[in-house]
């Protein structure tokens, strides 16, 4: 499959958020819960026009920012090297965003389930993903853990992405967890990714030290 087609499969979740709000618009009620608590109970409401138009408008707009990136971006050519992989992060990124769509357009026609376990399913599965994503990123100005210091050498890139990408697979799993953590569930959520960022940030900062100053990007390493 190429991009072309990874992208229209994409841009079908977008369309079918978009089916579900018209569909469904005539039996929802002019309030609708769009927001949860950490133990799972509703505690905000949005107007029924935005909260149909919000999910799918904003898929809409981030799927063309998806698109423009790999064109726009200094060194599009590193993200040649690992496009399927950027793709299919963006055919699941729109996956998950259908998903929380249609499960706050279900929970308010009245079906009865626990929407904060179906987002962290939805959550789990795209952290890991990501976490592929970043075993392939190669150094570029949008995707992967983007520092002062990954960007000024491949080799701090490498090295930190390749942690990063563990630390991701690892806040997966312990979104899974959260599933049955009750009213705590939020915070396998939190805690981990705050921690992978504050994480990578400091290791891309001491790997690049260790490096001496990190050479200059393309040049050897004095490993080398």
């Amino acid at each position: 499959m190429d991009t072309t087609r990874r992208y229209l499969v994409a841009a079908a979740f977008v369309v079918c958020s978009g089916l579900v709000s018209v569909v469904a618009a005539p039996d929802l009620p002019a309030e609708l819960v769009t927001h949860w608590n950490a133990a799972g109970e509703p505690d905000g409401t949005m107007s029924k026009s935005v909260a149909l138009a919000l999910i799918p408008g904003l898929s809409m707009v981030l799927l063309g920012l998806f698109v423009l990136i790999p064109r726009i971006d200094p060194l599009r050519a590193n993200i040649a090297d690992f496009r399927r992989h950027y793709d299919w992060f963006v055919v699941l990124f729109a996956a998950y965003m259908f998903l929380v769509h249609a499960g706050i357009v279900a929970f308010n026609l009245g079906y009865e389930f626990d929407f904060v376990a179906l987002v962290l399913l939805g959550v789990a599965g795209l952290f890991y993903y990501v976490g592929v994503l970043l075993e392939q990123a190669g150094r570029n100005w949008f995707v992967g853990i983007r520092t002062p210091w990954t960007l000024s050498s491949d080799a701090v890139w490498d090295a930190t992405h390749e942690l990063g990408a563990r630390l991701f697979k690892i806040c997966a799993l312990a979104a899974l967890f959260g599933v049955f953590a009750g009213e705590y569930a939020v915070y396998f959520v939190l805690v981990p990714a705050l921690g992978t960022a504050v994480i990578t940030v400091v290791y891309s900062y001491v790997v690049y030290e260790r490096l001496d100053g990190a050479p200059a990007v393309g040049s050897k390493t004095p490993e080398e």
